[in-house]
């Protein structure tokens, strides 16, 4: 030990010593799932079923975890002796793990602040950060607190030859935005159940009922005490000053819509100049069309089974886009994520790096802002741990690992067209 740092001379990498405080955290909550249960326990009812819950009967959340815990490594012994380090690269950028935080919109339901939360987590622990579009700081701010891991994802807003969204990347360039995502699987408007249930409209409006359900919370409502009643900071420049939350989720409502077209695509990877990722590839086809436009990666995801349940988990889906891809293109998995064990297997069937973002609105509404950097700690250390067991020095050798993934498609089951149609 050297100060607060222990040093490991085999793979060359420092690793800071737990303080007791992060030790008790790893003993009481060692799980993402710990944490899903006290979030459960803490959170106002509301605020938990949007964070938990999917669309239909929340099959494709499920069937997203079943599908992870299906995919068997084999293990090769005899050869590490060490924790491996889990660094790596994306877009020419290093980062400390191959883990990053996923687009979530409106995370203030969940926690107020998580944003700020959120993004002061990834920029200590030098993990992508991705702002939702609909977020409660603005691109500026979340700039100032993750200049290095900042991603922004980006809706459809295509009203006045879409005069929002091209000044949304304008706004992105000048912020240092590291990474431009264009998310293309929400063509429609879904309802989820259990938020329905819960007393969530759209727009979000703090009822008699959900001021009930909030007293039963110190924990949230002493973050929206600190924080305010989340509003959408990123598309204030373009409303009226002062105006309602209802009238600004009206704006929202009539200025967007849809899903990008191609040509939409085309246009938008023209005027971002830096990497340009699409979140919500499923097909190998839409994979191929992405990299002819000059994408430079893409998610693969169903968005999480929050918006149809009838999918399949984009781990099934993983393989034949990684084939079809070919090494041209970054991939990204998201969907379904909860443990260094799924990252390592999204890895290993494909995937350069993995996404989550259920999992962090868990950790918000388990231990508030100390969640999002306890969460990414355990996903690291499960990791290491995970490549050392697999017998890899790194996780790019986790290619190299035997899988058996019963449930996974393959190029055949899309046909073997390239025409993107």
């Amino acid at each position: 030990k050297l100060g607060t740092f222990t040093i490991d001379a085999k793979f060359n990498m420092t690793r800071p010593v737990p303080t007791s405080e992060q030790l008790a955290l790893k003993r009481r909550y060692p799980t993402a799932f710990d944490l899903r249960e006290r979030a459960r326990r803490r959170l106002p009812n509301f605020a938990f079923e949007y964070a938990d819950g999917g669309a239909g009967t929340d099959t494709g959340i499920r069937r997203n975890w079943d599908a992870l815990n299906s995919v068997e490594m084999v293990p090769r012994y005899g050869k590490v002796i060490a924790p491996p380090p889990v660094d790596t690269t994306l877009f020419g950028k290093s980062y400390a793990a191959p883990i990053g935080i996923a687009p979530i919109g409106g995370p203030g339901t969940t926690f107020p602040g998580a944003e700020t939360y959120l993004a002061s987590a990834a920029q200590a622990a030098n993990v992508p950060y991705t702002l939702g579009l609909l977020s409660g700081i603005g691109i500026e701010r979340a700039a100032e607190i993750a200049p290095d891991v900042l991603w922004l994802q980006l809706y459809r807003f295509s009203r006045n030859n879409h005069k929002i969204g091209l000044d949304l990347v304008r706004r992105a360039e000048d912020a240092g935005v590291n990474v431009l995502v264009l998310t293309i699987d929400t063509p429609t408007r879904t309802t989820r159940p259990r938020e329905v249930k819960s007393g969530i409209m759209s727009p979000f409006k703090l009822t008699m009922r959900l001021r009930m359900d909030a007293i039963r919370s110190p924990h949230w409502l002493g973050s929206l005490w600190r924080n305010g009643i989340p509003r959408f900071a990123s598309l204030a420049p373009y409303m009226k000053p002062g105006i309602s939350i209802a009238e600004s989720a009206a704006f929202i409502r009539r200025e967007s819509g849809g899903a990008f077209t191609w040509d939409e695509v085309a246009r938008y990877r023209d005027r971002w100049s830096g990497p340009m990722v699409l979140k919500g590839i499923m097909h190998p086809d839409d994979a191929q069309r992405a990299i002819e436009l000059g994408l430079d990666g893409m998610f693969v995801t169903n968005h999480g089974g929050r918006q149809i349940d009838a999918l399949p988990a984009p781990i099934d889906v993983l393989p034949a886009i990684a084939d079809r891809v070919g090494g041209r293109a970054t991939l990204i998995y998201d969907s379904g994520i909860c443990s260094g064990v799924d990252v390592a297997r999204a890895f290993a069937l494909g995937a350069d790096a993995a996404f989550a973002g259920k999992s962090f609105l868990w950790s918000l509404g388990a231990l508030g802002e100390e969640g999002p950097a306890h969460l990414i700690d355990l996903y690291i250390d499960d990791l290491s741990a995970t490549l050392g067991q697999l017998g890899c020095q790194d996780v790019h050798e986790l290619r190299s690992v035997l899988v058996r993934h019963p449930s996974a498609y393959s190029l055949d089951d899309f046909g073997r067209s390239n025409s993107g149609n």
